[in-house]
């Protein structure tokens, strides 16, 4: 069949959209030697390729076709008998083009691997039948798993050299299953080959006829292509704002959802909104009032809001997360390791951002799967989950919910240092829901001040807020620190945790987003307290530094940070309610600490160690901070403003 052929089958069936297909695997295991006969038995080798291939082969002196040679497009390549660059090369069959992605197999290529796997429709992951599955194999299946590639084949290549063995087929079979079962992915189809002779590929072979299943060619046209994801919330990443004739045209892709003439847009993360007036499109069409999902247009809005790359647009009812915080799965690709600390650019669909590396969760081993032990650093070709943290709050979607957006990049400087997916796992979406409901709201005047009763007290008012792991002593603490408060003649009260729940905050649950609104409801109660003179100490896990923010924000001048430390370790032994064990049971979903991050204050006014120190000892360091924050320090003063106050 000539490629000539397929291309007028093609015309004739309206089939002219390309399949991406990545090849993958251990280096050796005989991914271009597998290319480069899949070009020949469909006939899309270039004009005068064969003819090249035999005078190469004759020259090297080998009997056999090197299929190899045919994506050998340095000569460094065959000097060094490795292929050291992503390749794509175009081929057809009678059902469609297709465009073949070779990835390199070794380690100190895995940058072209990941770039052309991020690209690709599906994969072929190619595996030795002699040597079963490698360290490569597993790294690049996992990658595959962090990419989100759902079709997969594999191919088990060598099947001559293994005697056409159906025992060796299944043995490998087996390996192959055992290991994409263990990280979530499945091969759709797995097929016996020999690249070198062609078996399997287009054609049956009769050393094989006791395999049942789909030749290579039949496996690929069995994939799909993704359909335009039009079904999910509109995302329409800014790639540029042009100026013409005097109009404001906001140019981009629409990446997910369809965007209509008239709409309502909400541009994240600054959430500005406008209307849209026209979809723009070249050649020019008057008539264009709906854009979907793989489209890129230009839009013109009823309103001048600020817009610039990286915005992005949604409905309003449908947007984004916002969050200066996440979690991502990496493969980390740079000489220099990741450290915590470490600063990079992050940049996903057209957003660009610096970030900070707050925490290592776990370093990877692709081997085994297995979890390095106290891994302080991440370094080449290993895979990790992070906690990323930028300075502002980033418009993000996870990957689960939108693949398009959901992958980054990371670089340092100008070289690209790692990618992975976006997870906001664990953590609460800090678009600010709570645009006031109620209008007509006004201030009110007091005619009692925040002096006048602190004369009338003795003390000033202020916020005591304990932070740390269930089990770290935090409510112990409150209890103690308030009942020694109290009889000093103060006045306080504690808000806790279990109290509050009881209450004011029991129609909440503890997803992320509840955990937040937990936190705000707190903050401003216990701000309207040191308000009205109290001491008031607040004993509440507060896992996020944001909702503590939040709360410091609440009572800027009277809000004092005090972190209860005692490590995961410890907490969990002491486990006062039994919530570790339950937790670890899997009956406790979404444990701080667990499954469910915990970050630690940066600059708390105080930390109390209570792991190496007893209650009674960080009772009396808490009591002696508060009391230099409260005390009235002009006794003079003092007394007569208590007069003054008396008099009222």
């Amino acid at each position: 069949m000539t490629n000539k052929n397929n291309k007028e089958k093609l015309k004739k069936q309206g089939a002219g959209t390309q399949l991406r297909v990545v090849i993958v695997g251990h280096v050796d295991h005989g991914k271009s030697t597998l290319i480069g006969r899949l070009l020949y038995d469909t006939d899309s080798l270039p004009e005068g390729k064969y003819e090249e291939l035999q005078a190469i082969c004759k020259r090297r002196g080998t009997d056999a076709l090197e299929w190899s040679f045919v994506l050998d497009a340095f000569q460094a390549e065959r000097d060094q008998a490795i292929t050291i660059d992503t390749t794509q090369i175009w081929f057809s069959t009678a059902q469609r083009d297709y465009v073949i992605i070779d990835a390199p197999g070794h380690r100190e290529f895995l940058k072209n691997m990941v770039s052309g796997a991020a690209a690709a429709d599906a994969a072929i992951l190619v595996v030795d039948a002699t040597e079963g599955v490698r360290e490569q194999t597993k790294r690049h299946a996992y990658i595959l798993h962090l990419l989100g590639m759902r079709q997969i084949a594999v191919v088990v290549n060598k099947m001559d050299v293994a005697g056409h063995d159906p025992e060796v087929f299944e043995s490998v079979s087996r390996q192959v299953n055992e290991y994409l079962d263990s990280i979530g992915l499945s091969a759709m189809h797995i097929v016996p080959i020999s690249a070198r002779n062609g078996d399997m590929i287009a054609g049956r072979d009769e050393h094989m006829d006791w395999y049942k299943g789909k030749t290579l060619i039949e496996v690929l046209d069995s994939f799909e292509l993704s359909s335009p994801p039009i079904a999910r919330p509109l995302r329409f990443p800014v790639q540029d704002v042009y100026r013409y004739n005097e109009r404001r045209i906001i140019v981009g892709r629409v990446e997910t959802g369809i965007l209509r003439k008239g709409d309502r847009l909400m541009f994240s993360p600054d959430n500005e909104e406008a209307e849209v007036t026209s979809i723009e499109v070249w050649p020019q069409d008057d008539a264009k009032v709906e854009a979907r999902a793989g489209e890129s247009i230009g839009i013109t809005l009823d309103e001048r809001i600020f817009v610039e790359r990286g915005h992005i647009g949604s409905h309003v009812k449908n947007p984004p997360m916002l969050s200066n915080v996440f979690r991502s799965n990496i493969f980390w690709l740079s000489q220099k390791p990741l450290k915590v600390g470490n600063s990079y650019k992050v940049r996903y669909g057209t957003h660009e951002a610096m970030v900070t590396v707050q925490s290592i969760d776990k370093v990877i081993d692709t081997n085994d799967l297995g979890e390095v032990e106290k891994a302080g650093e991440v370094g080449k070709n290993a895979v990790a989950e992070i906690t990323l943290r930028a300075r502002e709050l980033l418009p993000v979607d996870p990957y689960g919910d939108n693949a398009r957006l959901g992958r980054l990049v990371m670089y340092e400087n100008y070289d690209i240092a790692g990618g992975g997916t976006i997870s906001m796992e664990g953590y609460p979406d800090q678009r600010a829901s709570a645009k006031p409901k109620s209008e007509n709201i006004y201030a009110v005047n007091y005619l009692v001040n925040r002096d006048m009763r602190a004369a009338r007290n003795g003390h000033h008012g202020g916020v005591f807020w304990f932070t740390g792991l269930s089990g770290a002593g935090k409510s112990t603490l409150a209890m103690a620190v308030e009942k020694a408060l109290f009889e000093k003649g103060y006045h306080t009260y504690v808000l806790d945790g279990d109290n509050v729940r009881h209450g004011l905050n029991v129609d909440l649950g503890f997803s992320p987003e509840d955990r937040a609104e937990n936190i705000r409801r707190v903050g401003e109660v216990a701000a309207l307290q040191a308000d009205a003179g109290l001491i008031v100490v607040s004993a509440f896990i507060s896992p996020y530094r944001a909702d503590r923010d939040k709360a410091r924000k609440a009572a800027p001048a009277h809000f004092h940070e005090i972190y209860v430390s005692a490590d995961l370790a410890t907490c969990e032994k002491r486990d006062p309610k039994g919530l570790y064990k339950k937790a670890r049971a899997g009956k406790i979903a979404e444990f701080t600490g667990i499954d469910s991050p915990y970050e630690a204050p940066e600059n708390p006014e105080l930390v109390v160690d209570t792991q190496a120190n007893d209650i009674e000892t960080c009772v009396e360091q808490i009591i002696g901070y508060v009391e230099s924050q409260v005390k009235l320090k002009d006794t003079a003063t003092v007394a007569a403003k208590r007069e003054k106050a008396l008099a009222v």
